[in-house]
């Protein structure tokens, strides 16, 4: 059986699961905190055999997958829009981490288009792999410059999220500045969010290129994206990020 067939039938036996052990009244509880819409198996509960027991069951017969293996399995498992195989694909990559780089990006570009749909699979998937991979050196910020440009809007949230990793290891942030110029004027909300938390920890570690930074789109870039960003600040000084109120007739 080759790679792709294993990890279908990978994915075949957790949706088995899922569907007979799914609790719907479960999924209410989660659903408030996706303005973009939830779906899911009901399982949120953490010590559920789904996140322990089963998991490890799954990872000790198929660990052979390896990354393009586990690659595969989740762009299949998030092409459902199931909260919980989306979770699964992101614990089932982390074991591969370390086989992971830049090459690997392709792969991950296609768990956008399949079903990526929420901000909570990307920020964890920024945290647990991309932002580490930046980090450590083992992938260049340049190779996410296609993702600014991406139609999913996650994929595009994912840059400035993914870009915290660099904060630590960076002595100048005026280069990370730059790499977002493209995204200030994007029309969605969620990457306004992504991109005003990342410019919120950058002006935490260096104050006076972010203030620059941030005074010259103030007449341009969405309000969203001054509200994150400036949340830290005193009253004083986010006034000065305000636009001027237009005079009336």
């Amino acid at each position: 059986m080759g790679r792709s067939e294993q990890a279908q039938a990978l994915v075949t036996e957790i949706r088995t699961y899922c569907a007979a052990h799914a609790n719907p009244a479960g999924c209410a509880k989660l659903a408030r905190y996706f303005k973009e819409g939830y779906d899911g198996w009901g399982f949120t509960d953490s010590r559920h055999p789904l996140w322990n027991e089963q998991q490890q069951d799954w990872l000790d017969r198929y660990r052979g997958l390896g990354l393009s293996g586990f690659l595969k399995a989740g762009e299949l498992l998030f092409g459902s829009g199931k909260y919980e195989e989306g979770a699964l694909a992101i614990r089932f990559l982390k074991t591969v981490y370390d086989q992971m780089d830049a090459k690997g990006l392709a792969g991950l570009a296609r768990w956008f288009s399949a079903g990526i749909r929420n901000w909570a699979h990307t920020d964890v998937l920024c945290g647990e792999i991309i932002a580490p991979l930046l980090a450590s050196g083992r992938m260049e910020l340049d190779a996410l410059a296609g993702w600014r440009e991406s139609k999913f809007k996650f994929q595009r949230r994912a840059v400035p999220v993914a870009m915290l990793g660099l904060l630590k290891t960076t002595p100048d942030v005026r280069p990370l500045l730059a790499f977002i110029r493209p995204l200030m004027l994007d029309p969605e909300r969620v990457v306004h969010q992504g991109l005003g938390w990342f410019l919120r920890e950058t002006w935490k570690k260096q104050p006076k290129p972010v203030e620059a930074f941030l005074l010259e789109w103030k007449v341009r870039a969405p309000r969203l994206i001054f509200q994150y960003a400036t949340e830290k600040m005193t009253p004083e000084a986010k006034a000065r990020f305000r636009r001027a109120k237009a005079a009336r007739a």
